[in-house]
């Protein structure tokens, strides 16, 4: 580069760098800490900066050390911030916090307008103040309301279109949605239904399997085979040494060169008389195999307290049908509320399959966003009506069980039970079963079991007072879900279900006598 280059680049670094910090704001506040009408730009900068970082930290800067804007204002902002909560709503929000400082730009730069139009100093800015703080009163109140029904916020604050959500959380879905948030209350244990759901990590409390504890163990005795090696000596085999014997053929030579000398030789005989000749020692060794009874430890065949896996995917189907209607249909979609509320706050995938008759399959991503929301209060306010059909919302589940994002999910069935799968589609959940390890859950929103829910569900959680949940103070009028068990066990057995009969009644031979009438 040339000198005058150099020169060049020196005059525009100089001019620029009183605009240094605008580089660390956000490009969506660029414009509004431009052109604002309060202090100068570069201590407007600074400042913003300062209080971005501030607010994404859940707390805001002392008021006295502020250089931007003047302390009274400064002091108003920073009481303001305080009494909405703000910081806190702020915190680790980049969203939400570049929307409040672009609120609060646009507020302040109407100082000035207040003034032209004949207020004063201090009523210009008590004016501002005071309508940025009813626009996020109004805000915070919105987001409150969500907190009350989901438990946080979720992911609402991100590109968060304020218009579209107020007009949402004022419809008559939405009213449905808090009602629907009230009966949860009264269903303590759906929660921890669907806390079992999935298999991506174990649970915290123990759980009675059917796996074999290997510590368990009966005395007992078995075959065992044992290796016996007998000796036999004197058989020709190995050479292991020289011994005494009277084995001519195998003495040592120095024992034969005493039969050539005449007076030795009778001392060879004398020798081999008492068997004492100079031998090679040699014997065999022979192994064999016997079989005999050892005492042995082998396991029992006992229940172990294990720990389930849980807390993974989570795959819903939710009988829409006519035969819903009134206090099942608030329960049906009470599971979907809770499932969407345990999906985000244990950050798990939740697809929802809503089916009625053939063919009426409506499935919805669980997902707590602007999106996610109104998806949810379209489900909510939507009325239950026509067939069912168990089988499409099936295929549909063991298709996406194929997925990767879907392999350790469990599959929950909210219904009354007034459906029957096909035998195809039966066996092909049996073989999602045994292949793929998935876990049906049934949540039973009507009276008994049914042959088409025990069929499919491993294990059936029975809203008893469902009716109340559709403003009706009745309770249940049979004293238990197993009925089917009760008065059709071999339909059960045939079904291969005769071991769920139910923990309420045991299976009986033939139902009870009914009791005896005025004739």
């Amino acid at each position: 580069m040339s000198r005058n280059g150099k020169v060049r680049s020196l005059l525009f670094e100089q001019r620029e760098e009183h605009l240094a910090a605008l580089a660390l704001l956000p490009r969506s506040l660029w414009l509004g800490s431009l052109i604002n009408s309060q202090g100068s730009l570069e201590s407007r900068l600074r400042a913003l900066q300062g209080l971005r970082e501030a607010l994404l930290a859940g707390a805001v800067p002392d008021p006295a050390g502020e250089c931007w804007p003047d302390r009274a204002l400064a002091a108003g902002l920073h009481t303001v911030l305080l009494e909405l909560g703000l910081p806190v709503l702020c915190r680790d929000h980049h969203e939400l916090t570049d929307q409040v400082l672009g609120s609060m730009l646009w507020h302040l730069d109407l100082i000035v307008d207040y003034v032209d139009r004949g207020d004063g100093a201090e009523a210009a800015i008590a004016r501002a103040l005071s309508a940025f703080a009813e626009d996020w009163q109004e805000r915070r109140g919105l987001l409150d309301e969500l907190e009350a029904v989901f438990g946080t916020t979720g992911n609402v604050l991100k590109n968060t279109r304020w218009d579209r959500l107020r007009g949402l959380l004022a419809s008559d879905g939405w009213q449905e949605v808090v009602r629907i948030r009230r009966l949860l209350d009264a269903l303590p244990g759906l929660s921890d239904v669907l806390r079992r759901l999935g298999r991506m990590q174990p649970a915290v409390d123990q759980d009675e399997s059917q796996r074999l504890d290997p510590q368990l163990a009966e005395q007992s005795t078995a075959w065992c085979a044992r290796v016996v090696v007998t000796h036999v000596p004197e058989m020709p085999g190995e050479t292991r040494g020289v011994c005494r014997s009277g084995r001519i053929a195998r003495m040592l030579p120095s024992e034969t060169m005493q039969l050539t000398h005449r007076r030795l030789r009778l001392l060879w005989h004398a020798h081999h008389a008492e068997r004492c000749l100079l031998t090679y020692e040699e014997d065999e060794r022979m192994h064999q195999s016997v079989r005999e009874r050892v005492p042995v430890s082998r396991p029992c065949p006992q229940r172990k307290p294990d720990k389930r896996m849980e807390a993974g995917p989570m795959l819903i189907c939710v009988d829409t049908s006519g035969s819903m209607q009134g206090g099942a249909e608030a329960v049906a979609k009470a599971v979907v509320l809770e499932a969407m509320r345990t999906a985000h706050a244990q950050h798990r995938h939740c697809h929802v399959f809503a089916y009625g008759g053939p063919d009426e399959i409506v499935e919805h991503e669980l997902d707590l966003d602007a999106a996610g929301i109104e998806h949810l209060v379209q489900f909510l306010g939507q009325g239950f009506r026509g067939g069912t059909d168990i089988c499409g919302p099936l295929e549909r589940v063991l298709d996406r069980l194929l997925q990767e994002r879907w392999q350790r999910a469990d599959l929950l069935i909210a219904s009354d039970g007034e459906f029957g799968a096909t035998p195809q589609t039966a066996l092909a959940v049996a073989r999602a079963k045994a292949e793929l390890g998935l876990r049906v859950q049934g949540v039973l929103v009507g009276d008994r079991e049914t042959i088409g829910m025990l069929e499919l569900a491993d294990d059936v959680f029975w809203v008893r007072e469902w009716r109340r949940c559709g403003g009706c103070d009745v309770d249940s009028p049979v004293p238990t879900k197993s009925l089917t068990a009760i008065y059709f066990p071999g339909a059960l057995r045939s079904a291969g279900h005769h071991a769920m009969a139910g923990g309420d009644a045991a299976p009986q031979a033939n139902p009870p006598p009914a009791a005896a009438g005025p004739t």
